[in-house]
Parts: structure tokens; C-alpha cells; sequence
């Protein structure tokens, strides 16, 4: 019986290129949320949920240095994005280990700067409003999600296809 599998045991992130191993204190994946609408007819006995897209991707991860070349990629122009991979050791109880990899591109929306104190470590939040997210387990890619480009694929199905092709886009 198969116990304590794919536990996260360590994790890197990296920012535009840039790795942060041994500074990033904790990296906070996206939630991953569909909205709905509840519909219900005649006919029915209750409502069902329809998707009416995603909700809006957020991530966060926190820096234990004050570095410039990440503190300046707040509140630039909207055409430059922030390129963030999160890398991730999953260990299993017989003592595998396999890799996942969360590539990201988006903007930095926030920086939270924490309390300055004489003798003690200041963390720096980050926040980010991403556009692009893909999660990659042990070489098989889970997710892939590309607002822009219309694109939200599940284990390789992209479930918005036939509709971008019905509309043409």
C-alpha cells in the first residue's frame, strides 16, 4: 500500500532567467478555479454548473534578499512580462524522486516589503497576475494554460479547441 507519495521535499524558483536557490523562502502556486454559472430548466431537478472560464491566475513566492533586478519588475509597461519557474524535488516512500516544473509568465502586481528589524531577516512578497501557467510532473505535462492564446489543456487535451476554432480564432 503505496503511503506518503510525492511529497514535496525541497524547491527552487527563478525569475526572468535568474535562480533564487538558497533566497526564496516560499513560492505559493496559482489556484486553479473555473467559474460557473448554475443552470436549471425545465425538466430538471435541479441545477447543473456550467464553465464559463477561468478565473483569474495569481501567485505568490517570497525572496529573503532585497535584489534589484527583481524589486524593478514591479509596474512595468504592459507589453513586458515576468518569466517565473518554480522547480520542485517530489519524494515518494520507497524513496523516488520525482521532478515537477511550473513555468510562468505574467506581471508583478505587488511587493510587499516586510518589517525591518535590527538583527533579523526581512522577507519580500511578491505578487504576480499571471497569463501563462504549465505544470510538468515527472516529464508528463498536467496543465497548460495560455489565456491570451485561448488555450487550457488538461493531460495534453485542449479543451478550448473546437471552440476557438468555431469562432475563428
Amino acid at each position: 500500500m503505496p503511503v506518503a507519495d510525492y511529497i514535496l521535499k525541497n524547491f527552487s524558483i527563478s525569475v526572468d532567467g535568474k535562480g533564487y536557490a538558497g533566497n526564496a523562502e516560499e513560492f505559493k502556486p496559482p489556484k486553479l478555479g473555473v467559474k460557473t454559472d448554475d443552470h436549471r430548466a425545465g425538466g430538471m431537478d435541479g441545477p447543473i454548473a456550467i464553465d464559463m472560464g477561468m478565473e483569474g491566475l495569481e501567485t505568490s513566492f517570497v525572496l529573503t534578499g532585497h535584489f534589484p533586478e527583481v524589486l524593478s519588475l514591479w509596474g512595468v509597461a504592459v507589453g513586458e512580462k515576468t518569466q517565473l519557474t518554480a522547480r520542485g524535488a517530489l519524494e515518494s516512500w520507497d524513496g523516488s524522486v520525482k521532478p515537477v516544473v511550473i513555468n510562468m509568465r505574467g506581471t508583478v502586481t505587488s511587493i510587499e516589503d516586510g518589517s525591518w528589524k535590527a538583527g533579523e531577516k526581512n522577507n519580500q512578497t511578491f505578487t504576480m497576475k499571471l497569463e501563462y501557467y504549465k505544470r510538468e510532473q515527472d516529464g508528463t505535462i498536467l496543465h497548460e494554460i495560455d489565456i491570451p492564446n485561448m488555450k487550457r489543456a488538461i493531460n495534453g487535451k485542449d479543451r478550448l479547441e473546437e471552440i476557438r476554432n468555431a469562432i475563428k480564432v
